[in-house]
Parts: C-alpha cells; structure tokens; sequence
C-alpha cells in the first residue's frame, strides 16, 4: 500500500504543480507615448502589483517614440531586478519601440513584436544645439579659435553619450542572449528593424498578433530569473490589465511639459494679481497651487534654470512696467526674456518632452496682449480727474447743511466742512440746501462758489450741532 500510495504521489505532484502554476495570472502593463517620469512610476507600480498578485508572467505592451535617459534606466532596472518573468511586446500593429524602447526591449526576459512594427533608432538624443561637423580633413591645430575648441567639446560630449549608451545596450544583449552587434549599431547608426528581419537577426524571440496569441506562444518555455527556474503554462492563464491609478494619471497629467509651463504661468500671474490685490484670495490660492504642481512637475523633468530664470525675470519686467514709467521699454525686455526663457525651459530634444511652440507663441502674445491693455489702461488714467486726497476737493459740488450766525457748513464728497464764500454778496445764498462747488482749501475751511441755476433742495436739512462737523474747532 505504501508503495502504491508513493507511486500516485509521484503521478499526482506534477500535474498538481502544472495546475498550480496555470491559476496564476498573466499581468499586462501598457505604454503608449513618450517615456518620462509617469512611465516610470507606472510600471514600478506594476511590478509590485505583479508581486502581489503572484503573477507567473509580466507582458509590457509597448509603444513608444523614446523618452528620457532617466526614465528608461529606471525602467530597465526594475526589470533586471524582477523575480517574475518580464515580456516587452511591441504592439499593436503599427508601434514601434524607438529611442528608449530598444533598450527596454532589450532587457526584457522574453522580447517580442507583433507584424508590422519596427524597432531601432537608439542614438542618444544630444541636449543643446548640435555642433556643426569638421571638414574630413581637419586635424587638430593648436592655433584653433576658441570657437572651435567649443565646437571639438561639445563632439565629444556627444561621442561619450554614444559610447555609453553604445556599452549600455550592449551588456543588455549579453545578458540575454540577443544579438549585440545589431543594438551597438541601433546606437551608433540610428538602425532600425522590421518585426521580421528583428526575428531574423535574433534581435526578438517570438513575432504574435495579440496578447492571447504571444500567450499560446510562450506556453510551455523554461526561463532562469536571478537564479530560480520559471516553468511557463500561459495557454489557459488568466490575463490582467493593471490600468493607471489617479496618481499615475494626474502625475503623467502634469509632467506633460506643455501643462507644466501652463501651470507655472498660472502660478505666477496667480500671485501677480494676489500681491497687485490683496484681499482677491482666489488668485493667491489657485496661483499658489498651481506654482507649486508646475514645480513639482519640473523637478522630474530636464529643466534648464536658466530658461526658467529668465521667464521669471521677464514677468518681475513686465510688472515692474506698470509701476515704473519705462516708456515700454521694461515691458519690451520682460516680453523678450520670457519669450527666450520659454524655448529655453526643457532642455532635451527627446520626442514627445518639449514645450510646443504654439504654446510658447500663444502664452507671450498673451502675456504682451495683458501688457498693452494695462499700458493702455494706465495712459487713460493720467487724463481722469484726481479722485482721492487733497486735490479731489477741487472742483467738487457739495450743499449747504447749516448756516448760524454767518458760520455755514456743507457736505462735500460725504463729509462735513466749514465753507465761506469769495465775496460778502454769495454769502447771502448760502441756504440750507444751497448746491455749492468748491474753488480753495485753507486746513478745513473751504473756499466755494454759489452754483447758480441749481434750485435749493425742497427737503430742509437740520442745523447741524457744531461738535459732529469739520472746522467746529476753527
């Protein structure tokens, strides 16, 4: 009985161990659009869900024009420290995996790709203006302008990206076992491959239409994963999306580098108009969130300071115009500087991770719209009459409140004042009710005119007690 017992066990384990291994799930990670710092935290938060989950397999769907350095490493090392076994599928029909998605294709487990996609283009993406190129017959003169020698810097910047990125690539393929001689020339030729020729030259493993047909596919492989065999039964497992979380969503929201530079000008012009107001609240409140969402949205992106010091001072300029009489030239200069700050304000020419110009066009004409209007505005004003102080009481029309033993008082512009006339004869009509207009001011005593013409009120007004108006001490 005893050996019967051990011999059904002995059936019985790797049929339960098959059955075991096919209830665990199949996890499907997507990327479509640039790779940036959201990409990142959205596949980390795969992985661990992967984890969770006891995932036998994780497939990565990808499509992606690049993205930045950062990022991509980031990616990559989640991957070479997975313990479950990571599948980049380039899909659907027409994705490709350019730039960044190479090298993430590459450090995958299992790479694959469904027809007509493409894969390649992995030269490094140069930061700044690149160097215009040396005749084929230039050598190295120590009598190079400085000029030059800047020129010679830069390429060899360049030529040091590409030969890391060039060993970076490299030792990916080792490690996997793929065709390295292909990936250094995607780096330093800018290569690409169709899915077909990819499965010829051994730069892909496997070429499907679909998840459920790269499934069936992959039904049955052994894979080693840092040290520990994986056996794969994919034909029946079940296949889980894992979406993008509200965090995710709002962080690939605001590193976009359009929203970011919308949200600081928000942010500034918020404040702007808070410190102009105080009191508005709303403007300080949205424009403090704002600054400090597109802030946090620029330290996870390739920022140049310099751009973004520059768009500050051409805001402080354009503001400063309206209190400093610089004929516009504070403005001009403000309108310049945010202009430049803005082009300069990414510093990366990797797809998908720059301002677009229509952005930057419509956010200065804005801004120098806003400009011209409180120019505009401010010139007006300088024709208006004083409405306010000393000066306001010039000119204004007030009426007579009281009038005892030769001593008249008058309201003008809501207050009380003592008031005479210029000639004994116009004092005779100072009556209660008598529409008067102010010539002088002595202190508190008010130098008026009779406006003749004007009836005197119906409705009497009381003598006023002399303590509740102005001059009463006069």
């Amino acid at each position: 009985m005893r050996t019967l017992a051990l011999l059904l066990m002995l059936i019985c384990t790797p049929v339960l161990i098959a059955e075991q291994i096919a209830s665990a799930p199949v996890l499907v990670l997507t990327q479509e659009g640039a790779i940036g710092p959201a990409s990142a935290d959205y596949l980390h938060r795969g992985f661990i869900h992967a984890a969770a989950i006891d995932a036998q397999l994780i497939v990565i769907r990808l499509d992606t024009p690049g993205g930045l350095d950062l990022s991509m490493r980031a990616i990559i090392k989640d991957i070479l420290a997975s313990n479950i076994p990571v599948v980049c599928f380039v899909a659907p029909r027409g994705a490709r995996a350019a730039s960044a998605g190479t090298y993430i294709l590459y450090a995958c487990h299992i790479s694959a790709m469904a027809p007509a996609t493409n894969v390649g283009a992995a030269t490094p993406i140069s930061i700044g203006p690149s160097p215009p190129s040396m005749p084929p017959n230039a050598a190295p003169d120590a009598t190079r302008s400085k000029s030059v020698l800047g020129e010679t810097d830069e390429q060899t910047l360049k030529r040091k990206q590409t030969n890391d990125a060039a060993a970076y690539i490299r030792g990916l393929a080792q490690l996997r076992g793929r065709n390295a001689d292909w990936a250094e020339r995607a780096v330093r030729e800018a290569v690409s491959l169709s899915s077909k020729e990819a499965q010829e030259q051994h730069v892909v493993d496997v070429i499907a239409a679909d998840v459920p047909q790269l499934l069936r596919q992959l039904d049955g492989r052994q894979l080693t994963v840092l040290g520990r065999e994986h056996h794969l039964v994919t034909a029946r497992a079940a296949t889980l999306e894992f979406s993008p979380d509200w965090r995710a969503r709002v962080l690939m929201t605001i590193t976009d580098p359009n929203i970011a530079y919308l949200l600081l000008l928000i942010g500034f012009y918020g404040l702007v108009f808070e410190f102009l107001n105080p009191g508005l609240v709303a403007p300080g409140v949205l424009g403090g969130i704002c600054l400090l969402l597109g802030l946090f949205a620029l330290q996870m992106l390739p920022v140049n300071y310099a751009g973004l010091g520059l768009m500050v001072l051409g805001i402080g300029l354009m503001v400063a115009e309206h209190f400093v009489v610089g004929f516009g030239v504070l403005g001009l200069g403000g309108i310049v500087a945010f202009t430049l700050g803005s082009i300069m304000l990414i510093d990366t020419d990797v797809p998908g991770f720059g301002v677009a110009w229509p952005v930057i066009a419509g956010a200065s004409g804005a801004s120098a719209l806003l400009l011209l209007l409180v120019l505009g505005l401010a010139l007006r004003s300088r024709g208006l009459p004083v409405v306010s102080g000393r000066e306001a009481m010039i000119g204004a029309v007030g009426e007579v409140i009281a009038n005892s033993d030769g001593v008249v008082f008058a309201r003008v512009l809501g207050e009380q004042w003592r008031v005479r006339t210029e000639t004994p004869e116009a004092s005779l009509q100072l009556v209660l009710g008598q529409r008067i207009r102010v010539l002088a001011l002595d202190g508190l005593l008010l130098t008026v005119e009779v406006l003749s013409g004007v009836p005197v009120s119906d409705v009497p007004i009381s003598d006023v007690p002399a303590s509740d108006v102005k001059g009463d001490k006069e």
